[in-house]
């Protein structure tokens, strides 16, 4: 199952619920390119959230943290609490994977 931005609240609460309790895995991929070179990346993390019920997944949307993120949550905010453990890359799972990034842009460099 993919998980993308939640359409609304309801949809967001319903991501967190299907969460709860279980590991999920984060991918982010990148890729920088110019005349003649393309290098790319895969991150790949593994994330075991805690079990929440419905009433903690409510409180959390209602900070309005959820909205915009896939996934409903932004592990470097309120939701870091539901992270029982993380195998990979913490800045993947945020959306940019450092490590990976600068791997990539070493094949770019400048002057």
């Amino acid at each position: 199952m993919i998980f993308g931005k939640p359409a609304d609240e309801e949809d967001a609460v319903r991501q967190l619920l299907l969460l709860s309790g279980r590991t999920h895995q984060v991918l982010t991929a990148l890729c920088a390119m110019d005349a003649g070179r393309e290098h790319e990346a895969l991150s790949v993390s593994e994330v075991r959230f805690s079990a929440l019920d419905e009433a903690a997944a409510r409180r959390y949307v209602a900070t309005g943290e959820a909205m915009g993120k896939a996934g409903a949550y932004g592990i470097q905010g309120r939701a870091a609490a539901f992270i029982e453990h993380i195998s990979g890359s913490y800045t993947g799972v945020m959306g940019l994977p450092l490590f990976e990034t600068a791997r990539v842009l070493a094949h770019f460099p400048v002057g």
